[in-house]
């Protein structure tokens, strides 16, 4: 007997998953880490995204590189003059049964406005409609408080899908997180299990009957990859990015994802106001090191104010902040005459990096430059990083926060972000917000340090692997043989 138990035991050391086990047709298995939540609204990391992305099918999708929209649940999304917006419906049903309407949007962005979830702020900052209402069961009409061609990028936000009219009545929003009820292509089988997964079944547009969602470790679930036991890890660790080139060819796939990092200066206070000083201080940042670092490759070092995953398409001139001279940087300094000394703050999660960032600034600059846990106050006497996750794929959205940040209110700056937002095309609103950038990259209250992205690899029988910054891989068009 207990010959049995030690041979079942290494047998599922060697498979690195629990449940995992011979293929079946049809049937993806997928590795994740576990997620934050599944409750659509207030989610920001991968894998939240990667499960409520087959479980929900949003308005549109939406490319910040081209401006490009595509319909989905929306059948159009349209405007005359970019006050009053209508949203024509296809017809869909909650994995429940009970029909999405017009209303089941209205009601669920009034109780995401009136909460203080990850994307409140689309409605309440944003969008900022003076009315939305149900103009028809497959219509709903919104007015805003001004002219805004950001529409169809704000609605197309993930976190904007409709919630089912028994959990808008209960507010039962944490167990509806543990068995969530979308509109998407799969519904989630027997709820959700912390610590170990659960199961997708097919009830619409989708490529797999089933997908198998495996909770555990990337480094783990990339061996099982390897082993025959897992067909998808959706997360590869820093230690294996030269690797899996190798050990995988082409099944292999990289994506921006809508994470970045940033140095926040504040600049009224009077240490930091001469932009001469934040530019000696962006040039002191070996991005290099932090990449490779306690980031551990999971990111690229910035090249842009705007990260890839929100950028209105490609950038045509260099970034000059974006670059490590020590020497150069040092000399801004000398010749800005900075006292010295400088303390970086920083919020939940961004120790490790900031510390490395301070120890990197210390020795390139030859300035006393320590890191310490922001207090809860919005006066800083230091600069500050930001880790910051995106909710929508507008560019408004990430450079109204970067200014917020460090309390710059250059008059210019903020026209130019205005009329990008009132633009009536993505191109007029895409050089609009390119002007924006530059004078960023040229005042500097805040300096670019990196951008995040994902990596994903498969097995033999996957095929149509496709990732998009705010879903990763999209799992409804992996098919497997």
């Amino acid at each position: 007997m207990r010959l049995l138990v030690l041979l079942a035991a290494l047998a599922l050391a060697v498979t690195g998953c629990s449940g995992s086990g011979p293929a079946r047709p049809g049937v993806l298995s997928v590795g994740i880490r576990e997620p934050a939540t599944l409750l659509p609204a207030d989610l920001a990391d991968q894998a939240g995204r990667l499960v409520t992305g087959a479980l929900w099918t949003p308005l549109a999708d939406y490319d910040a590189a081209s401006g490009k929209l595509t319909p989905r649940a929306a059948a159009s999304i349209e405007s005359a003059d970019r006050v009053h917006w209508t949203v024509k419906l296809r017809p869909a049903a909650f994995h429940d049964g009970t029909p999405v309407t017009a209303q089941s949007y209205v009601d669920t962005w009034r109780a995401v406005a009136a909460a203080h979830w990850v994307s409140s702020p689309v409605l309440t900052k944003l969008l900022r409609a003076r009315e939305i209402r149900a103009a028809a069961p497959d219509t709903i009409a919104l007015t805003l408080d001004r002219p805004s061609g950001q529409v169809p990028a704000l609605l197309s936000a993930p976190g904007l899908v409709p919630l089912p009219a028994s959990v808008l009545a209960s507010r039962g929003w944490d167990g509806f997180a543990k068995a969530p009820v979308g509109n998407g292509p799969y519904r989630l089988d027997g709820g959700w299990k912390p610590g170990s997964g659960g199961t997708l079944k097919r009830v619409g547009a989708g490529k797999a009957e089933e997908i198998e969602l495996r909770v555990g470790e990337p480094a783990a679930q990339y061996d099982a990859v390897k082993a025959g036991t897992l067909d998808l890890a959706t997360e590869v660790p820093g230690s294996q990015h030269e690797a899996m080139h190798g050990e995988f060819g082409d099944r292999h796939a990289s994506w921006a994802l809508p994470e970045a990092g940033y140095l926040a200066f504040p600049v009224t206070n009077p240490r930091f106001a001469d932009a001469t000083v934040r530019h000696g201080f962006a040039l002191g940042v070996d991005r290099a090191a932090l990449e490779a670092g306690p980031l551990a490759h999971q990111v690229d070092p910035a090249k842009a104010m705007l990260p890839p995953a929100d950028a209105p398409g490609e950038r045509s001139g260099t970034c000059r902040p974006c670059s490590f001279d020590a020497a150069a940087g040092k000399a801004l300094l000398t010749q800005a005459g900075f006292p010295g000394g400088a303390t970086v703050y920083f919020g939940p999660g961004a120790e490790a990096w900031t510390r490395t960032l301070t120890v990197g600034l210390h020795k390139a600059l030859d300035v006393s430059v320590t890191a310490q846990a922001a207090p809860r106050s919005d006066q800083l006497d230091g600069p500050s990083t930001l880790d910051v996750k995106l909710a929508t794929a507008s560019p408004y959205e990430l450079l109204s926060e970067l200014a917020t940040a460090s309390g710059y209110t250059d008059a210019v700056f903020h026209q130019n972000l205005a009329l990008a937002d009132a633009a009536a095309t993505p191109e007029e609103a895409g050089e609009l917000y390119r002007l924006a950038e530059n004078q960023l990259l040229r005042d500097l209250p805040v300096a670019p340090l990196w951008a995040g992205h994902g990596h994903a690899v498969w097995a033999p029988r996957v095929h149509d692997v496709t990732a998009t910054p705010f879903t990763g891989p999209v799992l409804a068009g992996i098919g497997v043989s």
